[in-house]
This record gives structure tokens, C-alpha cells and sequence, in this order.
């Protein structure tokens, strides 16, 4: 039953031998892991399609296993990439493996078990690796697998050695689990089947009991383009200090209709017919995008919690036009400074009343005091979401939303913030 829902929600692009890991995972508890190699400081959306296969087996009663390689990470993975990484200092790769278990116990709570295959690497010398690992897996095999003859092929870049001897680790440590922990079944994405199945061969060629693979798909739009990167072309991360919780929302909210109920499958854990009624909805009525709504909602509380959720969605909704006043809460405010130009401006300013005409034109709204006039009279200036034609209006302590700022829009999507210092 586990595998099949996986199935149902678009999660399983590939798995070995199905019908008996199907067994194992509906009728006992096994433990399962997956690797998470820190070549950056976070993981980015696309690390939650192995992410949501870890999370729906944990939900199962299954027991998981998050590997950050810290071992692996030092030589890197050439699955997917077209030529070399960049090794990164072991300074750096330390901050990131601090960084990335963080992500990991908030993303996978606390059942999850972290491990770091530097602990038993480091012990391992290179002739003892060669004799008792490398003697199983012959050039041939190696060379079959797609991450190695995609370099191949490639005349000027090529694979190194170094790249080349991955696989050999990634397999070490899938051997390694299963005896250390009884773990039987490595999940990751689609790229990671070659060394997912190395891990298999060599428990097999070591005469010991089977273990298991499982692989998500590798994600792209409806339209091509490639799932978890902005519209520039940058990465959508899931540290808030790197893609902020605002960003994150707004990459949800932004999908297109086409992929909605696939992502609501593969990246929630809302009920599948609750999913189907979130779809006819969408359907009936596009405009209201009640399904990118539930899925920004649901893939940002997973993510960065439910009151960073609540607070990217009013934020969301302010920046469209709804009203603020003094009891929006301040975690939204503080949410909107992260997105919007903001200028400090003193207690004793406001206190006084500052002229809005003045207030326009010292955060660049507009160009001049003539402009500020023209606009103001066409209906064109709002003070925290609601229209402000007078031109002798004033901005008291009393426009002052949570006590912290005023929202100045000029037009339909130019804002500002007024910050009291």
C-alpha cells in the first residue's frame, strides 16, 4: 500500500525489485536512507523530491536515516552534471554539513537519524578501500552507468579519476548502513539510480542479504523549464537567509495550472481526494488559484513553519492590495522590509505630520512635488493599502501599522516603507 500511494503521487520514477520491497514496506517497519552531499550551504527545491519520498515513509512508520556527506562531499558527484565540480575547502564543507543537518532535523523531525559517512571513511585507507570494495566492481559496470558514460562521451571535459571513484563510495556507504543499521533501502532522485544500484551490486557480490533502491523523478515545468529555479534563473533555496520566506511563497504561488495537482501530490501530505477537491475547484474557477494558494501554503509551513506560512501569505495578500492596520501582525511587517525598499524615518517626524507630498518624493515614489500632486489627484497614491488623494494629507503616528512602519504604494505595484527609527 506504501508503494503504491508513492506511485499514486508521482513519486516513484524507479525502484528494484518491486513487488518484494512492496511487501516489506506494508507489512514491517524498515529503516531507509537517503544522502545529501553539502557542495552548498542549503538544500534547494529540488532536494524535496527525496525529501517528500523520506517524509511519506516516515509517516508510513518507516524509520529514516539522513546522510549528510561529508566524505563524499569532498570528492563530488558527477550524476547530472556535465563537467567537474568545483571541490570546495574543508572548512567551507564543514559550515555546509553544520548547515544542511539543521535543514534536515526541521525538515524531517525528530525521528529522523543523522549520520555522517566521514565517520567511517575516515578509518578507511585507500589500499584496504581498493582491496575490499574496489576488486568488486569492474571499469565495465562502472562505465555502464549513465552519470559515468555521459562524461565519457564529452572529448573535452571528460571525468577524473576522482569523479570516476564516487560511485565506489556512495555504494561503501549503502553497504555500510545496511550492516551498521539495518537499513535496506536508499531513496534519492532519478540521478542517483547508477549509484543507488552500485550500493545494491556490491551487498549482492559481498554475499549478503538483499537491500533496495527507490528513485523520484527529476522535475520540469509544463512548460520545460527546469523545476526549482526563478523565473532569473536562480535557485530556490530553502534557507530563509537565501531565499526568504516571502520568495519561497511566491515561487508556489506563481506555478502554473498545468503542474498544481502534481505538486500538491508529490510535495504535501494533504489526502489524495482532498487533493482531487482542491483540483475541481481550480478548475471551476482558474482565476481564484485556490490550488497554487494550498500549495504555497502547505510546501512553506513544511519548509519554514507555520507562522512564517501564515505571515508570507498576508504578506502576499498586502502586496496585492489589502488594507493594513494596526493589528497586522508584526512578523508580516517584518517580512514585507525584507522585499520592499524602506527609509528610516524618526518618532519625532511623524509626530509632527509629515506631508505625504514630502514623503513621496524623499523614498523616490515619484520624481518631484509636481509629480506627487499630479498623482495624488488621478487616485494613483495609497497609504498602507487605501487610496490617499489629498494633498495637504499628513503621515501621523496614527498611519503607523503595528508599530513599526507605513506602507506607501505609488500606482498598482510600486511600494515603500516608512520604518520608525
Amino acid at each position: 500500500m506504501v508503494l503504491k500511494e508513492l506511485s499514486q503521487r508521482g513519486l516513484v520514477f524507479d525502484v528494484t525489485d518491486k513487488e518484494r520491497l512492496g511487501n516489506l514496506l506494508t507489512n514491517s517497519s524498515i529503516s531507509f536512507y537517503c544522502g545529501f552531499d553539502p557542495t552548498a550551504a542549503s538544500l534547494h527545491a529540488g532536494s524535496l523530491i527525496p525529501l517528500s519520498l523520506m517524509r511519506h515513509l516516515a509517516r508510513a512508520g518507516h524509520k529514516p536515516i539522513a546522510l549528510v556527506g561529508g566524505a563524499t562531499g569532498m570528492v563530488g558527484d558527477p550524476s547530472g552534471k556535465s563537467e567537474e565540480r568545483k571541490l570546495l575547502d574543508e572548512e567551507t564543507l564543514q559550515e555546509n554539513v553544520v548547515e544542511i543537518r539543521k535543514q534536515l532535523e526541521q525538515l524531517l523531525g525528530g525521528s529522523v537519524v543523522m549520520v555522517n559517512n566521514v565517520d567511517w571513511m575516515r578509518s578507511v585507507g585507500i589500499l584496504n578501500f581498493l582491496r575490499d570494495v574496489g576488486k568488486y566492481m569492474t571499469v565495465n559496470y562502472m562505465m555502464s552507468k549513465e552519470s559515468v558514460r555521459s562524461r565519457l562521451t564529452n572529448r573535452e571535459q571528460g571525468i577524473s579519476y576522482t569523479e570516476f571513484s564516487y560511485m565506489l563510495l556512495q555504494a561503501y556507504d549503502f553497504v555500510e548502513l545496511a550492516q551498521s543499521r539495518q537499513c535496506l533501502l536508499q531513496v534519492g532522485g532519478s540521478d542517483q539510480w547508477g549509484n543507488i544500484t552500485s550500493g545494491i551490486e556490491l551487498q549482492r557480490k559481498l554475499g549478503r542479504d538483499p537491500i533496495y533502491g527507490l528513485v523520484g523523478p527529476l522535475l520540469t515545468t509544463a512548460s520545460g523549464t527546469k523545476f526549482g529555479k526563478t523565473i532569473a534563473g536562480t535557485s530556490v533555496w530553502l534557507d530563509r537567509n537565501m531565499t526568504s520566506p516571502y520568495q519561497f511563497y511566491q515561487y508556489w504561488i506563481n506555478i502554473e495550472d498545468a503542474d498544481v495537482e502534481r505538486y500538491l501530490k508529490m510535495f504535501t501530505v494533504v489526502a489524495l481526494e482532498e487533493i482531487e477537491e482542491v483540483v475541481k475547484q481550480q478548475v471551476a474557477d482558474p482565476g481564484q488559484r485556490l490550488g497554487q494558494q494550498r500549495l504555497a501554503r502547505e510546501v512553506t509551513a513544511w519548509v519554514h513553519g507555520e507562522a512564517a506560512s501564515s505571515a508570507a501569505e498576508e504578506a502576499s495578500r498586502i502586496l496585492f492590495g489589502a488594507r493594513i492596520t494596526s493589528e497586522t501582525p508584526v512578523e508580516v511587517l517584518e517580512l514585507l522590509a525584507e522585499e520592499t525598499p524602506t527609509t528610516e524615518v524618526a518618532r519625532a517626524m511623524l509626530q509632527g505630520g509629515l506631508a505625504i507630498i514630502d514623503a513621496l518624493v524623499t523614498t523616490g515614489l515619484v520624481s518631484s512635488k509636481a509629480a506627487a500632486r499630479r498623482l495624488l489627484s488621478q487616485g494613483g497614491v495609497y497609504v498602507n493599502n487605501e487610496r490617499s488623494a489629498q494633498a495637504d494629507r499628513r503621515i501621523t503616528l496614527e498611519d503607523v501599522a503595528g508599530g513599526l512602519m507605513v506602507v506607501l504604494r505609488a500606482g498598482k505595484k510600486n511600494y515603500h516603507l516608512l520604518r520608525l527609527r
